[in-house]
């Protein structure tokens, strides 16, 4: 009997502890789902602000923060809620047991439970284990009505982020397009230089790799005043765009091509900001890279970022950081892509941005200057 208590107290303890743990996964999940309620009713303020670029650009990065932890707050709940069911399906004999003798205790009278055939000792005996182990089984029988609850709570929040996403969805594509149309409105660009426009057309005919462009753009570069100093950004600079890295810089692609630069994999319309104050020094196509734009975020580095689909900004721009640079490609995502990915632990990232740093017009490794991605850097030169 002792034995059967401490099992019982043992099933009510783990599943105490599970009831805890999906809380948790719940209360993430529904503050995802605010935080991309509240994303997409930015929009409108946004649209109505003075500096309109910098409101949408603020709108698009909650709304892609909140896409995400809402995607991995769904997995969460995908996974508690499969965990259930398994518990529910190893212990289906024993929660066959435990309902058939709560119903035998509550059917049969009062008496007939005590009564005994070695009397009134084993009645008393019988008492006392009937006064044990009932809160035992009344307790156990509360966990699973519980865990049944966050089954059917869990569920109900699934569906209920089909609506938050649906809206979300849409307002991100109608911000994208408000962003890409107030940036073309734009007519006070503060401005540092402009390249000569036939020297870059030169430039662009007679590179035929980016070491040779990259080389020509840095003949050029002067000290630039009223900066901070790129020096110290190393190991705090934010991705250009939410994502996760794909290839450490020197690692082949699947075509066995190796360059110094990583390789981040972001979603579809993926926004892409300047991580430091520089001034725009190249944007747009350039040989296999797709759209490009190069940045000089402090005198003697460049920073190159490609595989964009839509670039923002014009030669000799200066901007700010976290100002818009462009948009990657991809297509906007359906909601049931969406779905589906968050029952993988990596989603669907399936857009591509490329990123090289430049010094004195040599390749670094930029993985140590982002915060990112810097911790990594540091372990892979760990002995």
């Amino acid at each position: 009997m002792m034995r059967h208590l401490a099992a019982l107290a043992l099933c009510l303890t783990c599943a105490l502890a599970g009831a805890a743990q999906a809380a948790s996964v719940s209360e993430q999940a529904q503050q995802a789902s605010a935080d991309l309620q509240e994303a997409v009713a930015e929009l409108n303020r946004a649209v109505e602000a003075q500096d309109r670029v910098k409101a949408l650009t603020g709108t698009i990065t909650a709304y892609e923060q909140g896409l995400t932890a809402l995607r991995e707050s769904l997995r969460q709940v995908s996974i508690r809620e499969a965990t259930l069911v398994m518990q529910f399906e190893a212990q289906r004999d024993k929660v066959a047991q435990l309902v058939s003798v709560l119903s035998r205790m509550e059917a049969d009278p009062a008496p007939l439970l005590l009564l005994h055939p070695t009397g009134p000792l084993g009645t008393v005996r019988s008492g006392m284990m009937i006064a044990e182990v009932t809160p035992a089984l009344q307790a156990e029988a509360e966990a699973l009505r519980r865990q049944l609850q966050e089954v059917r709570d869990l569920r109900a929040l699934q569906l209920s982020a089909g609506t938050t996403l649906s809206d979300g969805l849409k307002s991100a594509q109608v911000a994208r397009t408000a962003l890409s149309k107030a940036i073309s409105d734009r007519t006070d660009l503060p401005r540092r230089f402009t390249e000569d426009p036939e020297v870059l057309k030169g430039l662009l005919e007679s590179a035929d790799t980016l070491d040779a462009f990259a080389a020509g753009l840095a003949l050029n570069e002067i000290e630039v005043e009223g900066m901070a100093d790129f020096g110290f950004a190393r190991g705090n600079l934010p991705l250009p765009a939410l994502g996760t890295l794909l290839r450490r810089p020197g690692e082949a692609d699947g075509a066995g091509v190796r360059r110094p630069g990583m390789v981040i994999a972001t979603r579809p319309q993926a926004l892409v900001t300047a991580p430091w104050s520089g001034t725009i020094r190249y944007r747009g196509p350039l040989l296999s890279f797709g759209n490009v734009i190069v940045l000089e975020p402090g005198a003697g580095y460049l920073l190159v970022l490609a595989g964009l689909e839509t670039v923002y900004g014009e030669v000799g721009e200066v901007v700010e950081p976290g100002a818009p640079l462009g948009l990657m490609g991809g297509g906007s995502p359906a909601m049931e892509d969406f779905l589906a990915s968050a029952q993988e632990a990596g989603g669907r990232e399936t857009a591509t941005l490329y990123v090289e740093l430049r010094q004195t017009g040599e390749a670094i490794d930029p993985m140590p200057w982002f915060a990112a991605t810097a911790p990594l850097a540091e372990a892979q030169q760990e002995p």
